[in-house]
């Protein structure tokens, strides 16, 4: 929770009622450790019941922290689906999405992502248990290590797929070769800048990896799943000395310096990139990698279900194809 949330919430009460105070009964009361647990639980239902709307749990996790005083920071873990519970004996589907971003340009935005997971949790999708949790858009969060603190006990336990989403395209976009630096003026969440550009783009603190990773999802099986929007295996980046290249391998890429990889220069690209290098560190293997799905203005129930449906179909057809 930084200054600029808690000053956007504050307007947020005022001309989203609805959305801004639909947990109150949930987040007002009682120890706030055991009401983050239940703000999380109930966001999930809520969602699953077909209200179709992320963005009572962005705010209703604010007003929480607000009251959590020095378990602000554990309380905020938990609503977001943090540590992730891990089924036992069952084949996992991990899932994380992110937060509501822009809110400066519109307070009422969604992110279809975060909808996604909150929609997908606790769910099965072709026999894989769905575990999931929403991350946030702020870099100072990545260069505390949210990936690492997030995923690295997941992924020892061994998911049969992992799959980070965001939102941000016209498409499904399965992206293939993230990369290492930060490159876009973008602000996130606490109105921060993450000191790239496209001119000088910056590697995060604390990773060290090579300058693009390729993903291991089974992008020929996803992408055979087209609907309402197209998917597809996005190739493109842009380098220091190339500009913007369509890259049919890795190698391709070899001596190159990142700009943005196929997920872009934001936080997307982030939490592809060093999900993709936590794996490689750890040593384990399974199919990882990262989804765009169609950007929007604004909430659009109607709309962002559609998108959760046909993610929902995308990602089965994935479980299918490494069984």
């Amino acid at each position: 929770m930084t200054e600029a949330e808690i000053a956007r919430l504050t307007v947020a009460e005022t001309e989203l009622p609805a959305v801004a105070n639909r947990y109150d009964e949930v987040v007002g009361h009682g120890d706030a450790a055991a009401a983050a647990d239940r703000l999380w639980r109930h966001a999930v239902a809520d969602v699953q019941a077909g209200h179709m709307d992320d963005r009572a749990l962005y705010w209703g996790r604010l007003k929480l922290q607000q009251r959590a005083g020095a378990l602000a920071s554990q309380a905020e873990q938990a609503s977001r689906g943090l540590p992730l519970e891990w089924p036992a004996n069952e084949r996992t589907l991990l899932l994380t999405g992110f937060d509501p971003f822009h809110l400066d340009r519109d307070l009422g935005q969604s992110n279809p992502s975060g909808l996604a997971v909150l929609a997908l949790h606790g769910t099965r999708i072709g026999g894989a248990r769905v575990v999931g949790a929403i991350l946030p858009v702020r870099f100072a969060d990545f260069d505390a290590g949210i990936v690492g603190v997030a995923l690295s006990g997941p992924f020892r336990r061994r998911p049969m797929l992992g799959v980070t989403v965001s939102m941000g395209r016209d498409g499904f976009d399965l992206e293939r070769f993230p990369g290492r630096r930060r490159s876009v003026a973008t602000l996130d969440n606490a109105n921060a800048a993450g000191g790239g550009s496209p001119e000088r783009p910056l590697a995060p603190p604390g990773v060290s990896g090579p300058e693009f990773l390729e993903f291991s999802l089974p992008a020929a099986a996803m992408a055979n799943l087209q609907g309402r929007w197209p998917v597809r295996d996005n190739r493109r980046v842009i380098t220091l000395a190339a500009g913007s290249l369509f890259a049919k391998s890795i190698a391709r890429l070899h001596r190159h310096i990142a700009v943005a990889g196929s997920p872009g220069g934001y936080l997307s690209n982030e939490v592809a990139y060093r999900s993709l290098l936590l794996q490689q560190r750890i040593g384990v293997s399974f199919p990882l990698g990262h989804v765009h799905v169609p950007a929007l203005r604004g909430h659009d129930a109607a709309l962002e279900e559609a998108m959760v449906d046909q993610l929902r179909s995308i990602l089965a057809a994935a479980v299918a194809s490494v069984r």
